[in-house]
């Protein structure tokens, strides 16, 4: 296939380095140019506007935030307006529900397909191909998208024939990780200060009770405190709990301990933490018993 990539975070570089990989024909664009050499090394040829990106069958657009993603879609010389009639807009970023709505009329009224297929795991899965998919659309266009899911993840898991619907299990998804991380980061604190040493508490977590990948990377990182560099930062952690809050409130759903995230990823950004990694808010909880 023919596909332009936009946006090319941690995340963003390996997902299409991966396309490349899997022999399709790659067009790159980063608003820091100089993030595309890399893949333009490899074969990727470089796109100077995001215009130039959107010349082919899709384009992928993996970028931090809502903001972002209005910007390269409705700006002046953006994939609304340059995209082709029948071209799919594939948007792996972690945005709103709303954004997500408008994002699907849009496309439609300009005569463009669209699919929302954000992805769950860290930047070194995406640079192993090996991302879960929640993708969300109509029957067609995810079939059309199937080659660029199959290059980027080990399994794609299609939710509906309504984009939207991607984005609330993304947005719930990530909820129940940041959950986790408050969960050890407390747990944690209160083996650490009772004399228990945390990385041997944590084996016993995940040799027995929690033997799945998100208690042995996010307790790992808790247990050794390292939190930079940051694969996923915590201002996008903040702005993915606000997401799902919002979602919640349209919905009528109370969420109660989602408020409660809300408020640890402020505590954390306001203690200096926009550098550090989101599962640093699991560090707040041993500061707050006085053991760091």
């Amino acid at each position: 296939m023919k596909i332009g990539f936009i946006g090319l975070g941690l995340m963003g570089t390996g997902m299409a380095g991966n396309l490349l990989k899997a022999g399709h024909d790659v067009t790159v664009y980063n608003r820091t140019q100089s993030k595309a050499d890399p893949l333009v090394e490899r074969g990727a040829k470089r796109a100077g506007t995001i215009a130039d990106a959107c010349t082919g069958d899709a384009v992928v657009t993996m970028l931090a935030n809502d903001t972002a993603v209005e910007e390269t879609v409705y700006g002046a010389h953006g994939v609304l307006q340059n995209l082709p009639r029948k071209a799919i807009h594939v948007s792996c970023s972690t945005i709103s529900v709303a954004l997500s709505e408008r994002l699907t009329a849009s496309h439609a009224s300009a005569g463009q397909r669209y699919a929302s297929a954000p992805v769950f795991g860290r930047p070194n899965v995406a640079a192993e191909g090996q991302l879960f998919v929640m993708v969300a659309g109509a029957p067609d266009a995810i079939a059309a998208v199937a080659p660029i899911l199959d290059a980027i993840g080990q399994k794609s898991f299609v939710i509906s024939g309504t984009p939207k619907d991607a984005n609330l299990v993304k947005l719930s998804g990530n909820f129940l990780i940041a959950s986790v991380i408050e969960a050890l980061g407390e747990a944690m604190a209160f083996v650490g200060k009772g004399g228990i040493d945390k990385r041997q508490y944590l084996e016993i977590l995940t040799s027995t009770l929690f033997n799945a990948p998100v208690y042995k990377t996010y307790g790992g990182l808790i247990a050794e405190g390292v939190f930079e560099p940051a694969a996923f930062a915590a201002p996008l952690g903040y702005k993915d709990i606000g997401l799902f809050l919002d979602a919640g409130e349209n919905l009528r759903v109370p969420l109660p301990l989602a408020n409660l995230l809300r408020d640890r990823f402020l505590t954390l950004l306001a203690h200096g933490g926009e550098r550090l990694d989101w599962s640093a808010i699991g560090q707040l909880a041993a500061r707050d018993a006085g053991k760091s």
